[in-house]
């Protein structure tokens, strides 16, 4: 467990050198044009601003020898143009990666003494960067993969009780057991063929798919190297004759993104679901069980910060 006072947590300056430790490992690296050819300058005084009349004193500044351009070691991440200390950016993505249901948007805004619009705002930025992009095919080496939905939502009507889940937000999740890894997706209809088309892009054909009875996976084999059933309606939920054949391992995930989706968030927009998808997917993924502390999944998410910047919108407060 990292201590929480750690230098990198209550000082700006350790921050900024944690942080280019981990972004520039062989030193500045140029955002704008790419090149190593770097000259770190003193602090610079910026513009003046209501908040500092005399312009704030920006540290960590460096000037590309090649392109002639400024930048400093949050530019081109989801950090960039923020207005909190970067060893709060630190903290607060520290308590959302260990927290394993997640932490509240009031919580954090207590805890570092930020509003409750920057907090909100703070946690949508870090889990963006917790988002995986280009992600490789499940099972690539004959493994199982397990797969199961679930919805999020509420019954806000007696017709929608009654409906089932058709007006919920639909949520498809694959675990690949030889990994370890969960990756989710949004869908949007009851059909067989949206299903198909999201195993098809994300599991390899030579993966062995562990699913229920639910119609929804039926004529999966013909795509992979085997469909295993387990039938919960019928009370089965490992077969007695292969052990291996059950879907205990992402309805553990199911258990963990419930508690967090429903105790912790309450309710999710949404526009924003796909965000609080990834946080559980990144927790889940880069766990104690394969080998990840509290401490390396953080310094795994401050990685995923480069090229994805995100633009403040007033948020409804209902997610």
């Amino acid at each position: 467990m990292t201590n929480l006072t750690a230098p990198r947590f209550t000082d700006e300056t350790a921050a900024r050198e944690h942080l280019e430790a981990l972004r520039w490992p062989e030193g500045p690296f140029c955002p704008h044009c790419g090149s190593f050819n770097a000259a770190r300058l003193p602090a610079q005084r910026g513009r003046p601003t209501k908040a500092h009349p005399d312009g704030a004193i920006r540290a960590g500044v460096v000037q590309c020898r090649d392109c002639r351009k400024q930048y400093s070691v949050t530019v081109g991440t989801v950090f960039e143009g923020s207005k909190v200390p970067l060893n709060k950016w630190l903290l607060a993505n520290y308590l959302l990666v260990s927290s394993k249901k997640g932490m509240s948007v009031h919580q954090l805004h207590r805890m570092l003494g930020v509003t409750y619009k920057t907090a909100w705002f703070m946690f949508h930025r870090i889990r963006e960067a917790m988002r995986e992009e280009g992600g490789d095919k499940f099972g690539g080496g004959g493994g199982i993969v397990e797969i199961d939905e679930t919805y999020i939502g509420r019954d806000r009507t007696k017709e929608q009780k009654a409906g089932g889940a058709s007006h919920k937000m639909k949520v498809l999740t694959l675990v690949d057991r030889e990994t370890g890894r969960a990756r989710s997706l949004r869908f949007e209809n009851f059909r067989k063929e949206e299903i198909g088309m999201i195993v098809r892009h994300n599991v390899a054909h030579e993966a062995v798919l562990m699913t229920d009875e639910a119609n929804l996976y039926r004529g999966l084999s013909k795509m992979h190297a085997g469909h295993k059933v387990v039938t919960h309606g019928k009370g089965e939920y490992v077969n007695k004759d292969d052990a291996t054949t059950h879907t205990n391992t992402i309805e553990g995930f199911f258990s963990i993104f419930k508690r967090g989706m429903i105790g912790v968030y309450q309710h999710c927009g949404k526009q924003h679901l796909n965000r609080y998808l990834a946080e559980f997917d990144f927790r889940y993924s880069n766990r104690a069980a394969n080998g990840v502390d509290d401490a390396a999944r953080a310094d795994l998410a401050l990685k995923g910060i480069a090229g994805r910047r995100l633009f403040y919108r007033r948020p409804s407060f209902a997610a």
